[in-house]
């Protein structure tokens, strides 16, 4: 790779042989002459292999995060005149999984050091009518588990958490899997490990939660001696060739997840001592950098140097946009201070496994000059 082109680059993990034989083998195997795409073998040994990684009791395989999230409101209950409390600083998936059950979507502010949903601002916005509770692992962090532990067992409200970003962390040295009642993970193409473009699981220690979300994704389905529909279910199941790379990739995610800490710890060295901060660590937790988040000083700063690293070779993008200011829902709007500060200060920087450790001096050094000419 030219060292002066640096992608930001979509694909989060690396696509290698395994990958490709993996998706071979099953697509030989369905069209061969007794072959076919269904029952899914593929799919229950990637379902334990996910669950023994993320240390939970039982993962359940779906094709995306988004309908992660979306079963474990149906399988919660979720419904018209509830209230679900999600972090403002976020994809808007996140609060979309709570409104298309028609829920009122109430956003909470971040901590400003985790950039993760805080669990002080939440317990200042719980009502009798608060159903659940979203926190976000961001960008591969670990959100305060014990905070929300605490939060989730005097008020009674179940925690769902949004783990899209966070395959691979952990908090306190174990898997974040069998966190809250439930997580919801993504394996979309620029994740830590893919599945093919897309993918997801919620994985959970409740075995009947998680029982009544393998019935939902697949129609409303009981299986056993009698198959019986019990309920109101959609097709939100993972193909077995997706299943067959996801199950590949697992069995390198410890090595991406290696590669990106250690990108991340060269980015945060490098620039240890200027004005940018670098999203880091908590104490307890181990952050997978699915993203490599720094925040500039000022607002102002962002943009202009977002074109200065483009007119390098270095292609970026913003942290997201704070959901709560999304036009669907910014009316009423909501102030969220630290949500809407972090949100226009923060850059991702480029972090595939592939890059190198010159390029991620280059990218440093790059930000490091600019910060010298903005002073000057």
């Amino acid at each position: 790779m030219n060292k002066r082109s640096i992608p930001f680059i979509a694909l989060g993990g690396l696509w290698e042989q395994d990958d490709i034989a993996a998706a071979n083998r099953v697509i030989t195997a369905a069209t061969g002459p007794t072959g076919n795409f269904f029952p899914l073998p593929e799919e229950a040994d990637f379902q334990k292999a996910l669950a023994v990684h993320e240390g939970c009791a039982q993962a359940v395989a779906v094709n995306s995060c988004g309908t992660a999230l979306d079963l474990c409101m149906m399988a919660l209950g979720v419904k018209a005149g509830d209230e679900v409390i999600v972090p403002g600083l976020t994809f808007v998936c996140t609060a979309g999984a709570a409104a298309a059950r028609g829920a009122k979507v109430v956003f909470a502010d971040v901590d400003p050091a985790t950039l993760c949903l805080s669990p002080e601002a939440v317990a200042a916005k719980i009502t009798p009518r608060t159903k659940a509770i979203i926190p976000v692992h961001f960008a591969g962090l670990a959100a305060d588990i014990d905070g929300f532990d605490r939060l989730s067992q005097r008020h009674g409200i179940p925690v769902i958490y949004d783990a899209a970003h966070a395959v691979g962390a952990q908090y306190r040295g174990a898997g974040i899997g069998g966190a809250g009642r439930a997580s919801c993970y993504s394996f979309q193409s620029n994740k830590n490990m893919t599945c093919l473009g897309e993918g997801g699981a919620v994985t959970t220690n409740d075995l009947e939660l998680g029982e009544k979300v393998r019935g939902l994704k697949t129609f409303g389905y009981v299986y056993g001696p009698q198959l019986r529909v019990t309920q109101i279910g959609f097709n939100y199941r993972m193909t077995n060739v997706c299943a067959a790379i996801g199950l590949a990739q697992l069995e390198q995610l410890d090595r991406f997840v290696a590669r990106k800490r250690e990108i991340g710890e060269r980015y945060r060295r490098n620039l240890d001592g200027s004005t940018v901060t670098c999203h880091q660590e908590a104490p307890g937790t181990t952050h997978s950098h699915w993203m490599c988040s720094i925040l500039v000083e000022r607002e102002a700063q962002r943009e202009p140097l977002r074109e200065h690293l483009a007119g390098c070779g270095v292609e970026t993008r913003p942290v997201f946009y704070p959901a709560h200011t999304m036009p669907m829902y910014a009316t009423p709007f909501q102030r969220l201070p630290v949500a809407e500060d972090l949100g226009w200060r923060g850059i991702n920087l480029p972090s595939w496994p592939g890059l190198e450790d010159a390029q991620v001096d280059l990218v440093c050094g790059e930000i490091l000059r600019f910060l010298k000419s903005a002073r000057s």
